[in-house]
């Protein structure tokens, strides 16, 4: 999922640039935690699926904007990044269990 979001977005010449400036950006979901544990699990699990990016493509496509594709390009790379890295989705227990295991 990683290395196709990467060549999708270089396959239509995305700024790499706003490439590094937004990858993390869907981290910062971990802020939810403050609220509670319950709280910061289902928003880091929104931000970390893919309904989001998948919604942007459709967005795109419908209006033939190529920016809300880029943004899901990159969405979609972060989230597959996680997934590589062990980091899935929460439970509302904390931050460390996840569904491919404890971090």
């Amino acid at each position: 999922m990683f290395l196709a979001a990467v060549a999708f977005y270089w396959a239509i010449a995305g700024p790499w640039w706003a490439f590094a400036a937004a990858f993390l950006l869907p981290d910062l979901a971990i802020l939810a935690y403050l609220g509670s544990p319950r709280m910061g699990a289902i928003v880091y699990n929104l931000v970390h699926t893919l309904l989001g990016p998948l919604a942007l493509v459709v967005i795109a496509a419908a209006l033939a904007a190529r920016e809300p594709g880029l943004v899901a390009l990159v969405w979609i790379a972060h989230i597959g990044l996680d997934r590589l890295l062990g980091f899935g989705l929460k439970y509302p227990e904390g931050f460390k269990p996840t569904h491919l295991g404890r971090i």
